[in-house]
């Protein structure tokens, strides 16, 4: 069996503060499941960013993604965020204390499937999640 996992976050209407989103669009089986939510509003929203929504969106993914098929199925994971990303695969650092939980979960939950590839592509290529 094989995901695909598209995934993103916003926040707006400014960054850091305003109200964080984030979705995610995963197919495997012929099927197509969205999620989205709310990460950051009213209290809590002086401390979102877009890196954290982002990042959320991942990681709600990679859970439904763990409750739905085995750990053997292939995962592909496509995201229009250049830092998570390139964080993901080692090619940038995780300078942010408030985004070091939320790599560290998204690893913790990749490293849970056999096999996963995990691309960045341009926004364009990632309108379903972006939705």
């Amino acid at each position: 069996m094989e995901a695909v996992v598209h995934f993103d976050g916003l926040n707006e209407p400014v960054n850091p503060g305003g109200v964080a989103c984030y979705g995610f669009v995963v197919e495997f089986d012929g099927k197509k499941m969205e999620g989205n939510g709310v990460l950051g509003a009213g209290m809590n929203r002086d401390h979102t960013t877009n890196n954290m929504a982002e990042y959320t969106g991942l990681i709600k993914a990679l859970e439904f993604l763990k409750g739905t098929i085995g750990r053997d199925a292939k995962v592909k994971i496509y995201g229009d965020s250049q830092l998570v990303i390139y964080q993901i695969i080692g090619l940038y650092r995780v300078k942010s204390e408030n985004v070091r939980p939320l790599y560290h979960k998204a690893v913790e939950l990749i490293n849970e499937f056999k096999d996963v590839e995990i691309s960045w592509v341009p926004r364009e290529q990632n309108k379903d999640a972006d939705e």
